[in-house]
């Protein structure tokens, strides 16, 4: 990928004192050392990602002007990394030079973040973004020749406003999916470019670049806002669904350990942290790959592949076989005398293994349904635990699990047939 001249910025963000654990173990040293080449090497959209997300309405000039301010910083702190500006994170450093520019907090309407600190702060600045971008100018649009003439002429200038105009009409989609787009957007002008029918060609590219964008910027604002507004619990709780769903055959320690690397890289990536987002889903797929035997037999290739191509190929992989001892029902939670004294005990934990042990046996199911299916159990335990005979009471456990299927499904069947009688606008009207 192309970038600015940022020579060296990378060192100054990497050198901020971020909690950063360095690793000891040969295989950690090779995935930290691959993690941070990737970060180097696309110094350039981080800091049009970062900015560009943040104040949206910013123009590139802008955008290029906090760059250089970066550049000077950096270099301050490249001479004397003991001055007290030097020991704030990534994150923070870029939310100062925004704040700091002059006009800039007044002209785009975020000064009141700027007169608050620390976490307010980053929270400001993520409620400061907009989903309906509809307040921006049309993205533009080039004829293909004029577009490869541009392309042709600097490709470092065409591609850093392409990566700039997309992540501001994208404010939530994490860092390292507009670093993909801006692959593969790379690589179709490199090839279309070359091309007698150049429409045609960008046309086809396109379709799926824009649907890939599309469904992953969709899927983590609706994470994020999860997040923020239910806190990390409901996160969690939609994570071991999923991610029990993907990889059936996981254990449920393995998982809880993936887990916490995942809350850390949904807490940057939210945050809008483009470096600590890479390098915590990173982190997250090199858990994954580290112990794939255990974990999914559909990961070996993707495993192979580099840090970026890496995330994106086992987010795509289909789910795992569940195993051929694994039976749809659930007896721990169904059959045991002990369940309301496991309940009483840990709560929290007892209800996670429920979800995890719930989604592996029925991988079929959707991440929502599987929620309420969860939901259903912790009422019915809430009445049987307060009865003379427990066991009795929860033992009919699956029947309640199945008539709450059938309902979710007949509801489906009967959206789907309004769909069809009355189409897409009237049903959104009920």
């Amino acid at each position: 990928m192309r970038h600015l001249k940022l020579t060296g910025f990378i060192f100054f963000l990497l050198s901020l004192t971020e909690s950063l654990a360095l690793p000891t173990k040969p295989q950690d040293v090779d995935h930290f050392n691959a993690t941070q080449k990737f970060i180097n090497e696309n110094v350039a959209y981080l800091t049009i990602i970062a900015s560009a997300q943040y104040v949206q309405e910013a123009s590139f000039e802008e955008v290029e002007m906090l760059v250089k301010v970066m550049l000077d910083y950096k270099d301050r702190c490249l001479a004397d990394s003991t001055l007290p500006e030097c020991s704030k994170i990534a994150n923070d450093a870029i939310q100062d030079m925004l704040c700091d520019m002059k006009g800039l907090p007044q002209k785009h309407n975020f000064s009141h973040c700027c007169r608050q600190a620390g976490f307010q702060r980053r929270l400001c600045f993520f409620y400061n973004k907009k989903a309906n971008v509809g307040f921006l100018p049309p993205f533009p649009t080039l004829d293909p020749e004029e577009k490869c003439q541009a392309y042709k002429n600097n490709s470092e200038s065409f591609l850093n406003l392409y990566m700039y105009e997309v992540a501001r009409r994208n404010p939530f989609a994490f860092a390292p999916v507009l670093l993909n787009v801006a692959a593969r957007f790379e690589e179709a002008a490199t090839t279309c470019c070359e091309q007698q029918q150049k429409a045609t060609c960008f046309q086809d590219k396109a379709a799926p670049i824009t649907q890939y964008l599309k469904a992953l910027s969709s899927y983590q604002r609706n994470v994020c806002g999860a997040l923020l507004k239910f806190g990390p619990k409901t996160l969690n709780s939609i994570n071991i669904a999923v991610f029990s769903k993907k990889f059936p055959k996981i254990g449920f320690e393995d998982l809880t350990s993936l887990l916490e690397d995942v809350s850390s890289m949904y807490d940057g990536c939210c945050e809008g942290d483009v470096v600590q987002c890479i390098r915590s889903q990173s982190q997250v797929m090199h858990h994954i790959c580290s112990k794939q035997d255990s974990i999914s037999s559909k990961i070996k290739a993707c495993c192979e592949k580099k840090p970026p191509e890496r995330a994106d190929c086992i987010i795509n992989a289909n789910k795992d076989d569940r195993p051929e001892d694994l039976s749809l029902r659930t007896p721990k939670f169904t059959d045991s005398e002990n369940v309301c004294q496991e309940r009483d005990s840990e709560q929290d934990k007892f209800f996670a293994e429920f979800l995890y042990d719930y989604s592996r046996r029925h991988t079929e199911l959707s991440t929502p349904e599987l929620l309420r299916i969860t939901k259903v159990y912790k009422d019915l335990l809430e009445d049987c635990c307060n009865r003379k005979n427990p066991l009795s009471c929860y033992r009919h456990a699956e029947d309640k699990f199945n008539e709450t299927t059938e309902r979710s499904l007949a509801m489906v069947q009967q959206e789907c047939k309004q769909f069809q009688e009355l189409g897409k606008d009237a049903l959104q009207r009920q």
